[in-house]
């Protein structure tokens, strides 16, 4: 596993130099990465979430693309067009801007629901289908969304079979004041980003991905994921609790930070230090919990305090 965590660390301290103070959320963008899953961003406007994206895409050597999601916008704009060429008098396929290795889609919940499930099939099957053909996204393929969680005048909240497919959600926040501080100074004259080199390739990220898969589980653990899962569905205040798709991510999650810890197996620390920001953005508050502000975070909490962790004993 000494090769994953050579990876991540690279990356990690690769994008710190441009996004100040933020560490834990750089380190959980890089275990979606080796856990091919997709991040939902979700933060007010001006903390560094498209810096970040590109931050990433560069560090790898990535190709990136950006969608600015809009309510008019068109499926056709996200996954392409088939047009008819006069001149070979064939129909071609001109690829949208879903064909890219890091995709942003940023403030995906302005767009109409037809234009969000767009993204769907990418981000499950890794492909698009236009007219009726399909077509591979490149390898590795990573979705990085953003929205802002104030303003919801003119916006379409993702519905819950959307939100489900994003691996894991990350929230910036505003920076402490000696890094906003550092921000200023770095960017007197140029932007930090047109400094950053790329320190990892896609062969190795790839090969990454391999590896994390093959990092142990013992059941005792795959056990307390599931009792994690099954704990938010349980709960009072819960209207709708994360699906099985989040026990695997959980599962997958925790895989990967064991492997960029350096470790060839899980403990109870990694799925605990993953579980607020696996499933959180999969539970649905009960309309009563809502009306006295539970958050979903805060159950996901409770939750973690009320599931015996395996090999502890008991107080």
């Amino acid at each position: 596993m000494q090769d994953v965590r050579s990876v991540a660390e690279r990356v990690v301290n690769n994008v710190k130099r441009v996004i100040l103070g933020k560490e834990r959320a750089i380190e959980l963008v890089v275990v979606a990465l080796l856990s091919r899953g997709h991040i939902l961003i979700e933060d007010v406007p001006g903390v560094g979430k498209t810096t970040l994206a590109k931050t990433i895409a560069k560090s790898l050597g990535f190709t990136f693309k950006r969608m600015q999601f809009t309510p008019d916008l068109l499926p056709s704009d996200v996954t392409g067009v088939t047009i008819y060429n006069q001149k070979t008098q064939e129909f071609e396929f001109r690829p949208g801007p879903i064909m890219a290795q890091i995709v942003l889609a940023d403030e995906v919940n302005r767009a109409t629901p037809k234009t969000q499930s767009a993204l769907l099939e990418a981000m499950e099957e890794e492909q698009v289908t236009v007219d009726g053909i399909t077509y591979p996204l490149p390898a590795p393929f990573l979705v990085m969304a953003t929205q802002n969680p104030i303003e919801y005048e003119g916006t379409f909240p993702l519905p819950e079979a959307q939100l489900d497919r994003f691996f894991l959600r990350v929230n910036l926040g505003y920076p402490a004041r000696p890094d906003e501080l550092h921000v200023l100074e770095a960017q007197q004259r140029v932007h930090p980003l047109t400094e950053v080199g790329q320190v990892a390739d896609g062969a190795e990220i790839v090969a990454a991905q391999a590896a994390v898969r093959d990092v142990y589980v013992d059941r005792l653990v795959r056990e307390y994921v599931v009792d994690l899962a099954r704990a938010t569905r349980e709960h009072a205040d819960v209207y709708l609790g994360a699906s099985p798709r989040g026990s695997l991510s959980l599962f997958r999650g925790s895989q990967a930070m064991a492997a960029i810890r350096g470790r060839d197996y899980v403990i109870p620390d990694d799925v605990k230090a993953l579980a607020v920001s696996v499933l959180s953005h999969r539970v649905i508050v009960s309309p009563a919990a809502r009306i006295r502000s539970v958050d979903t975070r805060g159950i996901v909490d409770e939750v973690m305090e009320q599931v015996p962790v395996p090999g502890a004993s008991a107080a």
